[in-house]
């Protein structure tokens, strides 16, 4: 039973006990520093950015881009891409091109979500002062981005569709 002298001390305790399990929440993600990833195997890109993935489809770069994005993108995204709630789930990054049957169009489709994608990786997202996802500038160099970019093309949701 609870009295009207021991109301003050259970909504403290409530309080307490929020506090700390947000904060755990906070804490979940462990060490989000942005790690650098070897990119010693892949063709050096330069640095001036392409506007669209020039390592779709390189076994290489896909096997660089899943220990890339293991190391910087799984605690958010989930692992091997299968996001749980807290960040998008980036296999249905570009879902709106995979139906599409004419070839320009669907490469320009790529094209734009390649570029999407790279602005946020490279800039990262906040809103209202929070950060939603860090910026990779000068952590992640071309080569890395496109090799995730190439990770995550092969973990689609749907599959590409042969355009014609």
């Amino acid at each position: 039973m609870t009295t009207r002298s021991s109301l003050p001390l259970l909504a403290t305790r409530t309080l307490t006990a929020l506090a700390l399990s947000l904060s755990s929440a906070v804490w979940a993600h462990g060490d989000v520093t942005p790690q650098a990833v070897d990119t010693s195997s892949l063709p050096v890109l330069g640095s001036t950015w392409k506007l669209d993935n020039p390592f779709r489809g390189n076994a290489t770069a896909v096997k660089v881009g899943a220990s890339a994005f293991g190391q910087n993108c799984a605690r958010c995204h989930g692992l091997d891409a299968v996001s749980g709630g807290i960040a998008p789930d980036l296999r249905k990054l570009d879902n709106e091109c995979v139906p599409l049957k004419d070839t320009k169009k669907q490469a320009l489709c790529l094209q734009a979500t390649d570029e999407y994608f790279v602005g946020r990786v490279r800039r990262g997202f906040t809103r209202n002062g929070a950060v939603y996802m860090p910026p990779f500038e000068g952590t992640l160099n071309q080569e890395a981005v496109w090799s995730i970019k190439s990770y995550l093309e092969s973990r689609r949701e749907k599959p590409l569709l042969a355009a014609k």
